[in-house]
């Protein structure tokens, strides 16, 4: 077995490592340390995210700065806060046991005062964020003209970030015969022009094969509809009771909107993204290595650095731009040689994506299913088991009230109270997810969730079942689905397209179903209104062949009348029955009262939608009632946004552990520089 003491390493370095329970080296400090140790060269190490990047240059730098020197031999740039707090935190660890060592911190966000100040008292080491140390150079702060060694740690970050100037400016500061170390997980064309332009015959090491990712990372993808992602989210945590985690997303906003819903819905979570300010940003890790978080929402440069042990799932609640980032955030989960799982939410259209990262990353993904609520509810309970099983009790604190527990308990036989005692939870989680809908989408389809499906079944002709209720009575197709699972008891799978109107909907369901489902809700009373079903042959233009009618099964139905015959168009200034090109029922004349339309269809032949119709002699067309007829809905609470991405809160999962509490005070203060446009990076795919 390979051992530090094999590297080369000076006595008080080794029991230092020993004391942070070191035992082996990882590969790239195999291959690093000896030779930054015995020789003074140029180094480019590449490795993936978690293989001990720090300890590869940080031991090396250590053993050959002088201690007995307090100006700055050695500077290390890193490209955010979080990752120069990890490395200075990992610097000072090593070097616990070496007299006189010195190391400071500077970046954005912190007292500048103070940085200046310790840089004053004397260090060997400056570890810096690029903007900061710019600051501090034009403010003659910082002197780096006796630097002996730079470090570019996550040197393709840093210029994905746009830091290529100011990394010029640095390293013009620094003396010509310094030496550079760049390590890197990826070695994209710019850190090649970097080594280079600055970098003398540098000593090359690759550990691994290049953007391959870590070995052991499981990587897994779901296939859902764009408005289901963050209820998969919840479907994936609940389904994961022990769930140590982070959520990646593209945004600042979309990180702090999922972290908001989160909390909201009473799970552990919080947010980290370049708004927050640096104290606030200490509180949110700070909790989630204490381990009082369970998910990180954060974005790819906020969470880049972020060191922390046994993350057991890195969630991609959106697919990054880049490959790059995509190796990255993978990298968070299985460090130390552990295993980890690389999770991703993805809609049909970003299968391709997965496709590619495959045939990149040389690796299988595994394509899983959401869970459905029965399998939650089995984990969550077997989860309470092992907790009950697991508690260490506190036989003090509990012994005065352990008799009035036996006296209170003393009529129930072990298995009746273990099994009320399991209800407890168990039932709250059974409620919530009875009539859960199935959230997966076929991989292999080429629909997407602008169809219309909502269940598993899918119908591209045939009859239908219609239902006299629609968008008026407050109804959106998934609770639609739930109304209709509710009074047939069927579960959501035999269902399909679902095209709610104003006052009516259509849903297409499994051919042996269709009877008993019509019949099952058939004369119910829904908001004070008795439901009508029927069987109907009505489809949307994009399902048709022809621009042919809406036609009932027995009855005269929604008929479209043709330029060159059928029901009679009449003049627009008339009322009566007209078969106008906008397709639909009676319509009435626009100067006289309300008009009393039913069905309305579009001028390009695919459905409007239809139903009741007010006047429009002064009534608001939304909120007030129109006069006659019904008020428009509101939008529902935690219904999807404009943007598509539904936060909804009907689904809101009981929580059987305290939820997290969160910061809601924000502060803009950031020195993260924007990335280049979605449009840019997608080209690299």
């Amino acid at each position: 077995m390979n051992t530090f003491q094999a590297l080369g390493l000076q006595e008080r370095l080794l029991r230092a490592i020993e004391k942070l329970g070191f035992v082996e080296p990882t590969p790239i400090q195999q291959e690093a340390i000896p030779q930054l140790i015995s020789e003074n060269r140029d180094l480019i190490g590449l490795a993936q995210t978690g293989t001990g990047k720090t300890a590869a240059f940080g031991l090396p730098m250590l053993e050959k700065i002088d201690m007995g020197k307090n100006y700055p031999q050695a500077l290390v740039l890193a490209p955010t806060r979080e990752l120069c707090v990890q490395i200075t935190k990992d610097l000072v660890n090593y070097g616990s046991n070496l007299d006189g060592f010195a190391t400071v911190a500077v970046y954005g966000g912190a007292n500048i005062s103070e940085q200046i100040r310790s840089i004053k008292r004397g260090v060997q080491v400056v570890v810096a964020t690029p903007g900061r140390l710019i600051d501090l150079i034009n403010r003659r702060a910082l002197d780096l003209g006796r630097v002996e060694i730079v470090v570019l740690d996550e040197a393709d970050e840093m210029l994905n970030m746009g830091f290529k100037e100011d990394i010029d400016f640095i390293l013009s500061n620094t003396p010509e015969h310094r030496n550079t170390w760049l390590f890197s997980a990826t070695m994209p064309r710019e850190v090649r022009q970097i080594a280079e332009a600055y970098m003398s015959n540098p000593i090359e090491l690759s550990v691994g094969k290049r953007e391959q990712g870590n070995e052991n990372i499981e990587h897994v993808y779901y296939v859902v509809r764009a408005k289901d992602r963050y209820l998969a989210l919840k479907r994936i945590a609940d389904a994961n009771p022990d769930v140590f985690g982070i959520v990646f997303c593209r945004t600042k906003l979309e990180s702090q909107e999922v972290a908001e819903h989160l909390i909201r819905d009473g799970y552990n979570a919080d947010a980290l993204h370049g708004d927050l300010s640096q104290q606030q940003r200490d509180k949110v890790m700070g909790r989630y290595r204490e381990k009082s978080l369970q998910l990180l929402v954060a974005t790819d440069v906020a969470a880049r650095g972020i060191d922390v042990q046994d993350v057991t799932h890195v969630i991609n609640y959106n697919l990054p731009d880049e490959l790059e980032n995509y190796l990255h955030r993978s990298g968070r989960t299985a460090r130390a040689g552990k295993k980890g799982i690389s999770i991703s939410i993805i809609n049909i259209k970003e299968v391709s994506k997965i496709r590619q990262i495959e045939r990149t990353l040389k690796r299988q993904f595994l394509a899983a299913k959401v869970p459905e609520g029965i399998e939650v509810c089995e984990k969550q309970l077997m989860h309470l088991v092992k907790r009950v099983h697991d508690v260490e009790v506190n036989e003090k604190e509990i012994a005065p009230y352990l008799d009035a527990i036996y006296g209170e308990l003393k009529d129930l036989e072990k298995e009746e109270l273990i099994r009320r005692f399991v209800s407890i939870e168990f039932n709250r989680f059974l409620e919530y997810y009875r009539r859960a809908p199935d959230l997966n989408v076929d991989a292999n389809s080429s629909r997407t969730s602008s169809s219309g499906e909502v269940g598993g079944y899918r119908q591209s002709s045939g009859p239908r079942m219609f239902v006299s209720v629609g968008a008026k009575d407050g109804l959106d197709k998934g609770k639609l689905l739930r109304l209709i699972c509710d009074e047939s008891g069927e579960r959501g799978t035999i269902f399909g397209r679902i095209d709610v109107k104003d006052v009516y909907s259509f849903v297409d369901v499994q051919p042996d179903k269709l009877e008993a489902v019509m019949k099952a809700i058939h004369g119910i009373e829904y908001n004070g209104r008795t439901v009508r079903t029927e069987l109907t042959t009505e489809r949307p233009a994009s399902d048709r062949g022809d621009r042919g009618g809406y036609k009932k099964e027995g009855g005269s139905g929604y008929s479209r009348g043709s330029r060159d015959g059928g029901s009679s168009r009449g003049p627009r200034s008339s009322g009566g029955d007209r078969g106008s090109r906008d397709g639909g029922g009676y319509r009435g004349s626009r100067d006289g009262g309300s008009r009393e339309g039913g069905y309305r269809g579009s001028r390009d032949g695919a459905p409007r939608e239809g139903g009741y119709r007010g006047s429009r002699d002064g009534a608001p067309r939304d909120g007030a009632p129109r006069e006659g007829g019904y008020s428009r809905a509101p939008r529902e609470d935690g219904a999807p946004s404009a943007s598509g991405e539904g936060f909804n809160r009907e689904e809101r999962a009981p929580r059987s552990s305290d939820f997290g509490k969160r910061d809601d005070s924000r502060s803009s203060s950031s020195d993260e520089k924007p990335t280049k446009s979605r449009k840019e990076k997608f080209s690299k795919w």
